[in-house]
């Protein structure tokens, strides 16, 4: 197989990230299912197998660039929120007391917002649909990048999006919070106005989990448990960020993820510092993104770009 050198470090992650995943589950003894993620795991292995006939065999490079990206990032989603919910129970304290004064500092009341939002349940309705469409948005930047050959640019993503995941992970560990629906009560006639996404029920189970831990492991089940930093954030900041390679998708990217702001914050069940908290780890791992990839050329002179590629 041939991959190019950011592929290799990021599935070197992933295979770190699977390995820790699978101690972990033999030593906590959770239980898995494993016909729920074996579909999964297929998608990710076989779209990698896809990129690599396309670059050894049919000698299309974009194709390859962009079947191979998606499988990693495929493949590194299902190892990261393996991960995420192996760290349960929390160890540290929860620190959302100290991001709701945080917002308080700022003038902002998440109960306050979410009634000003349930009278206008349409407008609601759109930042429903924007908040669920950040993993689509990842797709379609990889596929932008692929098809315009940017490999670099594509790289720099992928390697951003990782770190990303990986800083939030890390201080999510040491500093866990929930957000706002795990702690705030909202009277059903408000919260079923609002349409939430994130609702009082989902927050209590987020409560349950951060103390007693998860026994069985299924994507069916996955909730998003970090809070601080926003990880729907730093998706957001990266979409808007690499779609400026194309002048047709960059204006609707940015009114898109203007509107993913309020988005996160009600249908998330954010603080309102978690999107800054959000942006901050963005621009950390794009610059660790930048360091690394540079080491890599570094040490790789002789790396061929996707040009070369395609005419061998």
């Amino acid at each position: 197989m041939t991959f190019l050198p950011a592929e290799k470090l990021c599935l070197s992650i992933v295979v770190l990230l699977a390995i820790i995943d699978g101690s972990l589950i033999a030593l906590w003894g959770v239980s898995v299912d494993a016909a729920g993620y074996a579909p999964l795991i297929g998608i990710g292995v076989g779209t990698i197998l896809v990129g690599q006939f396309y670059r050894v065999i049919r000698k299309d490079e974009r194709l390859a660039l962009a079947a191979i990206a998606v499988g990693i990032f495929v493949l590194f989603t299902l190892t990261g929120s393996i991960l995420n919910y192996l760290l349960l129970p929390i160890q540290f304290p929860v620190i959302d007391g100290a991001l709701s004064r945080a917002d308080a500092m700022l003038g902002f009341s998440w109960p306050s917002l979410i009634h000003w939002v349930a009278d206008f349940p349409s407008f609601s309705a759109v930042l429903n649909f924007v908040y669920f469409t950040s993993l689509p948005q990842m797709m379609i930047v990889i596929l932008v990048l692929s098809f315009v050959g940017d490999d670099r640019a594509l790289h720099r993503f992928l390697v951003t999006g990782l770190l990303g995941a990986l800083l939030a992970m890390l201080f999510w560990t040491f500093w866990p919070s929930f957000g706002t629906s795990a702690y705030y009560v909202l009277p059903e006639e408000i919260v079923q106005r609002a349409q939430l996404a994130v609702t009082p029920a989902y927050g209590a189970e987020l409560k349950r989990l951060a103390q007693d831990g998860v026994a069985f492991l299924s994507p069916r089940d996955t909730l998003g448990l970090i809070a601080f930093p926003s990880f729907h954030t730093v998706m957001a900041c990266m979409s808007v960020w690499f779609m400026t390679r194309s002048a047709v998708l960059l204006v609707p990217t940015l009114l898109l993820n203007i509107l993913m702001v309020p988005a996160i914050i009600i249908h998330g069940g954010h603080h309102l510092v978690d999107v800054f908290g959000g942006a901050l780890a963005f621009a950390l791992a794009f610059a660790l993104s930048g360091v690394l990839l540079r080491s890599l050329d570094a040490g790789s002179m002789t790396r061929p770009s996707a040009s070369e590629l395609r005419v061998r």
